[in-house]
């Protein structure tokens, strides 16, 4: 117990003594776990949800649809209601097909199913506001009516006709919206839809007063619910019908989520390589006073093992509370991202036990990998050695010396500053392509043409899964610009400290602390020039492994723009931080390097 209390102790009083690197770690842990749970908690949700709704609104096991309403189609139909394998069965009902428009002009392709004012034992569906249908009333699905932005109350005008919407309800017969239609008129394919309800002779006048298409359907419960693969084969053979299983149903859900989990998941890698590079870059700098620390530690007894876990306990306790910190934020965050569309009932469920696992390794793993190198360095240091500990000397590079004696001083500064710290250019470099490669990604992707669901392609009603792509996206890219700001200010500012002694030398021999603020963020832009170049390729060829293909390209302006707003940013942040560093007196600067 008592080497508990002291490690504890210990691991306390250095937080509170660098109380903002400790926000930036748990910041960076944050973020990256949080974001690959939410990307692994996407798996299997969409079925679920399904299950819910379906299991709410006695969804059918197989709907049966007719590409038209004559005799042959209602007979077999009805061949289909009588087999022995169906223990229930709703319709057929008709499914019109019109046109909607709301009252500010929003228009859309709808598909009308002529439904009993009172739901039978199949296919109910569930009313979430108003109630069901009533002569005269219409009522719309859930996610169709969301996306007009249509409540109880309003009205909507259905093939010139206008209709109060009555009621608000949710099904699990019909794909969720904007894939309500399942087939066209005739049985070919079908736009992007929603669905309405009417009662049966409101449908019945619809379709004959403006002689619009229509199609029959049924559903149908099975005595078996697991088998309907073999039902569909031995049916699909004798009718002129399209059959659809819930199965396929519960699938074409997913679509919406196609893309989402890979957005998330490598995002997460990429936020991930950020979080190490920036508690690497905390780590590097404060290298020398963890080696003083253990130097101070092994002269009052301490072994080095106790040495390790004191060095190791502070990050890895801070990268399991940014842990935990993440995996909260992605349980309450997956219902949002796991239904762009409101079309289904039921409560995603969060980050199961696989997922907390994984991210809790990679929260370990990024404590561990950006703070190993330094804590090693400081057990092997020998006691005398850690205690006496002055600046490194750098290495004499004669090549260096002529090549940096024919540029302004400030390159001069930045050059020697870079080659004084190789590991710290490569960091920057890194942090720099991994940002520009989440911002080729997003600008490739809203390069992409949309094809919106409103009517005659209006972007009235924006393709639902695009914008939820691209909000995940920028999302991200937000995320990483904000970790790659974190990481250049703590780069650019532990640069200033380690030189301060070298700086203040050079300015007297005749710099200007202008020079020297020019000289430490040249540092930070030497290496970030070539990463920015690097991550466009790599943007574009990540986004190539998930994309669709003969995707189209960004304009080249964009992709420019990019890469200079970028280094831009580089400078502004390094600017300051450089500018408080240089303005440190000359006599305080070698007074305290003497000391």
């Amino acid at each position: 117990m008592g080497s508990i209390v002291l490690i504890v102790r210990l691991v306390l009083a250095d937080v509170r003594r660098h109380k903002v690197q400790a926000a930036m770690l748990l910041l960076a842990v944050t973020v990256a776990t949080a974001t690959m749970a939410l990307g692994l908690s996407l798996r299997g949700v969409s079925e679920a949800l399904y299950e819910q709704t379906r299991a709410a609104t006695a969804g059918p096991d197989v709907v049966a649809l007719s590409g038209d309403a004559g005799p042959a189609a209602t007979s077999a139909l009805a061949s289909l209601a009588d087999d022995p394998e169906v223990v229930a069965h709703h319709g057929p009902y008709r499914v019109v097909y019109a046109d909607l428009t709301t009252r500010d002009s929003t228009s859309s392709q709808v598909v009308v199913h002529g439904f009993a004012e009172t739901p039978g034992a199949v296919n109910r569906p569930l009313v979430t506001s108003g109630h069901w249908v009533r002569p005269g009333g219409t009522v719309l699905e859930r996610g169709f009516a969301t996306a007009l932005g249509v409540g109880v109350g309003d009205h909507v005008t259905i093939a010139g006709r206008s209709y109060p919407v009555v009621g608000i309800a949710v099904t699990a017969a019909t794909s969720i919206y904007p894939w309500a239609a399942q087939i066209g008129p005739g049985g070919g394919p079908s736009d992007a839809s929603g669905l309405a309800w009417m009662t049966r002779s409101d449908a019945r006048t619809l379709a004959s007063s403006h002689d619009l298409p229509v199609t029959l359907a049924l559903d149908l419960k099975l005595r078996d619910p697991a088998a309907t693969e073999a039902f569909l084969d031995a049916d699909r053979a004798a009718t002129v019908t399209n059959l659809r299983s819930w199965q396929f149903t519960a699938e074409q859900d997913t679509v919406m989520l196609r893309n989402s989990q890979p957005i998330l998941v490598v995002g997460s890698w990429l936020l991930s390589f950020l979080a190490v590079t920036g508690v690497a870059a905390l780590a590097a700098g404060r290298a020398a006073e963890q080696t003083r620390r253990a130097g101070l530690l092994k002269a009052v007894g301490a072994t080095p093992g106790l040495i390790a876990t004191v060095l190791l306990t502070e990050y890895l306790a801070l990268a399991l509370a940014g842990d935990a910190l993440g995996l909260v934020i992605a349980r309450l965050t997956v219902p949002a991202i796991a239904s762009p569309t409101a079309s289904r009932i039921g409560d995603a469920a969060g980050p199961g036990g696989a997922t907390v696992v994984t991210a809790t390794v990679l929260a370990v793993a990024v404590a561990v990998l950006s703070t190993l190198r330094p804590t090693l360095r400081a057990m092997r240091t020998a006691t005398v050695t850690a205690l006496t500990a002055t600046a490194r000397r750098p290495r004499h590079r004669p090549w260096l010396t002529a090549l940096s004696a024919l540029l302004p001083t400030p390159l001069l500064l930045g050059l020697r500053l870079t080659a004084r710290r190789p590991g710290r250019a490569v960091l920057q470099a890194c942090s720099t392509a991994t940002t520009v490669i989440a911002i080729v990604a997003l600008l490739t992707l809203y390069a992409q043409p949309e094809r919106s669901y409103g009517l005659g392609g209006s972007s009235a009603l924006p393709n639902l899964r695009d914008v939820h792509d691209r909000r995940l996206l920028l999302a991200i890219t937000v995320l990483l610009i904000a970790l790659a700001v974190v990481n250049t200010i703590t780069l650019t500012w532990t640069n200033a400290i380690e030189a301060r002694a070298n700086m203040a030398i050079v300015r007297t021999l005749g710099a200007t602390p202008g020079q020297i603020s020019a000289g430490l963020s040249s540092a930070q832009l030497l290496p970030s020039l070539p990463g920015a170049v690097i991550g466009v390729p790599l943007g574009a060829g990540l986004l190539s492994l998930f994309a669709a293909g003969n995707p189209a390209e960004p304009p080249s302006s964009w992709l420019l723009g990019g890469v200079l707003a970028t280094l831009l940013a580089t400078a502004a942040l390094t600017a300051l931080p450089a500018r408080l560093a240089a303005r440190r007196s000359v006599a305080q600067a070698l007074s305290g390097e003497t000391a």
